[in-house]
């Protein structure tokens, strides 16, 4: 049949409808991400302290990604109610489910306080908004589509697609206010409560409004008419030719669009602060201002998509992200951390060990030691955010690291660290010897003198201490130096980042809307998003850090999205059909 596109302006009622559905979007996606902002006190808070950072890092992102990976149960949960009973009162619970956790976990005791039950009820509670948001998007994502002229869902969605970035960018300023208002140390102890306090302002808020919201009319169309689905779930994915559908939503749209999007606002943050050593604060004003020129593209790109179509904007995400992520993170490091660039160039770090000695080190517990020269020297070079690479030595030998021609041994010999233990009572017979007394730096190198006399620690001591000083000969910096940092350079990196985000996510809303029919509209589109979004997105920054702590190399990890984003490129171009023209009203 032919599509008629509708010119006029956007009514009051359009208008109201997707302000309330944006609005509270914005205050769940701003609930779901504070914990990705707040990892490093998470970690403190509600892991033992014996975890070694690196770990406790890892394991805070894989909590974050528990939320993600019962994302698709939500969409199951809800979207069957949402099909059945409609899309406004199903997502009125989502909010109320969402917004409810997040307060709990503001009020919610420490590992101090009542053990292995603090991690165990905030697990608890993140599922809780994981199975909250997976009902949410598809809900409002479905009301604003029903509610769109023809010719104008594309930029009508994408005022929903802006919400996930708003809410990030609320979740940033909140944090950063607080952060800059108190001490670090009050911070860590109980200023990082208030942000998931003042959730409870927002959902008084997103309640009240969406109380206010009229049904679609494309549901109550379809409900007058008695044609609802009595069974959404065997509807949506029982019969092969939606199943079919749902499946090349996923593999051909969703997966890559989630880790292009996840590359980009979370990732970069990470790859930041962790392997390019800059301060969290000068990233997060940095990230929060390429945010805040990215995000008008979510409606550029959403309204361009009911003009070119869907499809050809999302490849081309898709596309320029497999082929540039690679450069375009290295060309970061250059103008973050230009020191770091420097010394990778001149002086490369390999660890040469034996294979059979290198474990996965990944430790929930906090119970298990890696005492091997390669686990050691892994775990090292780690903590200084230093980038290696490894070569197989011979079996049965201890590990040694390489920075540029300098060798150190990772299991010192009996003459170093004796001349280690020399070196060290020289230094305090001097500090002592100096008039006045240096206090601090006295009992500084009385620790380390105590330190290197203890037989159980002294190797490692003396291995570090060696290593620190190859990399400052090599001139690794310990940190970013913030005066070199490029920051209009780094601004705009992340804000093409951003850009991509908004190409595959301004215009998928609409696609996924228009790929399935009324009855089962909800149910449908919400799997493939979510899994894709829920799996492969929200696993992607643990993978990530993992990856590059099990190779040594910070650019690893970009192997993640570049593969699932090449695989959805060639899987959407081939197999997926341009879907701006349908009519989402028919029957089927």
């Amino acid at each position: 049949m032919s599509i008629v596109h509708e010119n006029r302006p956007m009514s009051s009622e359009e208008k109201k409808v997707i302000f309330a559905s944006s609005l509270g979007t914005v205050f769940e996606w701003y609930d779901f991400y504070l914990l990705i902002y707040l990892t490093g006190v998470i970690g403190i808070n509600f892991f033992p302290a014996s975890m070694d950072p690196g770990t406790k890092t890892i394991f805070v992102l894989l909590l974050f990604a528990a939320g993600f990976i019962v994302r698709p149960f939500g969409a199951l949960v809800f979207g069957r109610l949402g099909d059945m009973i409609g899309r406004k009162y199903t997502f009125l619970v989502t909010i109320l489910i969402m917004g409810l956790s997040t307060f709990v976990v503001g009020v919610l005791p420490t590992y101090e306080k009542i053990g292995l039950a603090a991690p165990i009820i905030l697990v608890a509670l993140r599922l809780l908004q994981g199975l909250a948001l997976g009902g949410e998007y598809g809900g409002a994502a479905t009301y604003v589509a029903e509610h769109a002229p023809t010719g104008k869902r594309g930029a009508y969605t994408a005022w929903i697609q802006t919400t996930a970035t708003l809410g990030l960018f609320l979740a940033l300023i909140v944090i950063m206010s607080i952060r800059t208002n108190i001490s670090k140390e009050a911070f860590v102890d109980w200023g990082w409560r208030l942000p998931f306090l003042i959730s409870i302002i927002l959902l008084g808020i997103s309640v009240w409004i969406r109380l206010s919201m009229n049904e679609s009319p494309a549901f109550k169309k379809m409900k007058a008419e008695g044609k609802t689905s009595k069974a959404p779930l065997s509807d949506a994915f029982g019969e092969w030719k939606n199943l079919k559908i749902v499946i090349l939503a996923l593999l051909g749209l969703t997966a890559g669009q989630a880790v292009v999007w996840y590359t980009g606002q979370f990732y970069a943050r990470i790859f930041m602060t962790t392997a390019l050593m800059v301060d969290e604060t000068t990233t997060d004003i940095l990230l929060g201002i390429a945010l805040l020129i990215g995000t008008p593209f979510f409606i550029v790109f959403g309204a361009l998509s009911d003009k070119l179509g869907r499809k050809p904007i999302i490849m081309l995400g898709c596309f320029l992200a497999v082929f540039t992520f690679r450069p375009v993170f290295e060309q970061l490091t250059i103008a973050a951390n230009p020191d770091l660039y420097e010394a990778q160039q001149i002086s490369q770090v390999v660890l040469i060990a034996d294979p059979s000695e290198c474990s996965i080190q990944f430790n929930p517990t906090g119970t298990a030691k890696f005492t091997s020269s390669c686990d050691v020297a892994k775990q090292k070079l780690s903590a200084r955010s230093v980038s290696s690479n490894f070569e197989a030595g011979s079996a049965g030998v201890p590990a040694i690291i390489k920075v540029g021609e300098m060798v150190v041994n990772v299991k010192p010999t009996p003459e170093e660290i004796t001349a280690a233990k020399e070196d060290a009572q020289k230094a305090l017979a001097d500090l002592n010897a100096q008039t006045p007394v240096d206090e601090k730096a006295v009992k500084a190198a009385e620790e380390k003198v105590q330190l290197l006399s203890n037989e159980a620690k002294n190797s490692e001591a003396v291995f570090v201490g060696n290593l620190s000083k190859a990399l400052k000969s090599a001139n690794y910096p310990p940190k970013a130096d913030p005066s070199k940092i490029n920051k209009p350079k780094v601004v705009i990196i992340l804000t093409y980042l951003v850009l991509l985000v908004t190409m595959v996510y301004g215009p998928i809303a609409a696609m996924l809307v228009e790929m399935f029919p009324t009855r089962i509209r909800y149910t449908s589109m919400s799997l493939p998003y979510h899994i894709g979004n829920g799996w492969f997105g929200g696993l992607l920054p643990a993978s990530a850090v993992a990856i590059v702590a099990q190779t040594g190399n910070m650019y690893n990890g970009l192997w993640y999205p570049i593969i699932i984003a090449g695989a959805t490129f060639i899987i959407g171009t081939l197999f997926i059909k341009e879907t701006k023209d349908v009519d989402i009203y028919a029957d089927d």
